[in-house]
């Protein structure tokens, strides 16, 4: 394997232990009731003020909190069951009405519905003569809706009925970019096998690997790049997904686009490489670890 490969990976993987170790450490000091502050700025002036005002916002939240308890007694716990025993009449209520013909279904229901999974209202509307190709205020579609809840049986229903699968929204995203968003991998799929293009770029030139990336779905980035995206596509900033993954911190993404062949020398249009970012993320966990090595002297970490 290739020496900055090995190195990208070495970094990569202590960056990501010294992250669940850091926030180990910070769920036991919330348990011990130590007030953690991370700021350098701590002992001056400014890191006085941070720490205080930390303090006043813990007091204001305790405060809230008693208030609460203070008020939720037997008159809260009624109101709190019969609000229950209502939803439990409205849940019964509906659950009756799906049993009775429906009259109409309106384009806003049928959206709804297709997010939500109902696909007898789905269908009602669209043997009703319904536009598949309805859509809300953000042209957002029902297959849009569909593929980014990863319902997929609707997703092929609403396909069946001639839904336009190259539907743009009001950014130009497509319904595989809202099934990366989502990380609706089985919707994804149908998509695909129903003639979608997976190297489509919406209006900011993000394609969607870039969406995949950015919402840390790790199994459809995977599925992506084994299906032979663009790894290297570059958005209107230049970034490709390897520079999105190392911004955003997800280690898994990122050693799965590197150990698939990312470019890690492309330069966005601030001129920085994945490399250098990289490179950072050492500098930043040097910094770390001396950090950590200060507060084990003081019993914190």
């Amino acid at each position: 394997m290739d020496e900055s490969i090995l190195w990208v990976t070495a970094v990569v993987d202590r960056r990501a232990a010294l992250d669940k170790r850091d926030k180990k450490r910070q769920a036991r000091a919330r348990k011990l009731g130590i007030l953690v502050v991370d700021e350098p700025s701590v002992g001056t002036e400014q890191g006085n003020e941070c720490v205080n005002q930390r303090v006043a916002n813990i007091q204001a939240e305790e405060h809230v909190r008693h208030v609460i308890v203070d008020l939720g007694g037997a008159e809260n716990i009624i109101e709190l069951r019969m609000k229950n025993k209502k939803n439990k009449n409205k849940v019964a209520a509906s659950k009756g009405l799906m049993d009775v013909p429906m009259v109409l279904v309106g384009p806003e229901e049928f959206i709804k519905a297709a997010a939500q999974g109902k696909m007898e209202v789905v269908e009602k509307f669209l043997e009703d003569g319904g536009d598949p190709n309805t859509c809300d205020e953000f042209r957002k579609t029902a297959l849009h809706r569909a593929a980014l809840e990863n319902h997929a049986k609707i997703v092929e229903k609403l396909l069946d009925k001639d839904a336009d699968i190259n539907f743009k929204d009001r950014l130009d995203c497509r319904a595989v970019h809202w099934a990366c968003r989502g990380g609706s991998l089985s919707a994804l799929k149908v998509l695909q096998d129903r003639g979608a293009d997976i190297n489509v770029r919406d209006k900011l030139l993000s394609s969607p690997l870039h969406v995949a990336t950015r919402t840390g779905h790790s199994d459809v980035v995977q599925h992506l790049l084994a299906c032979g995206i663009n790894i290297n596509a570059k958005d209107c900033e230049g970034d490709t997904a390897l520079h999105d993954a190392v911004r955003l911190n997800r280690y898994k993404i990122v050693k799965l686009l590197i150990l698939a062949g990312a470019d890690m020398q492309i330069k966005n249009a601030e001129g920085i490489t994945a490399t250098e970012q990289v490179k950072q993320w050492q500098f930043d966990t040097k910094e770390t670890l001396e950090k950590l090595d200060q507060m084990r002297e003081v019993g914190l970490a």
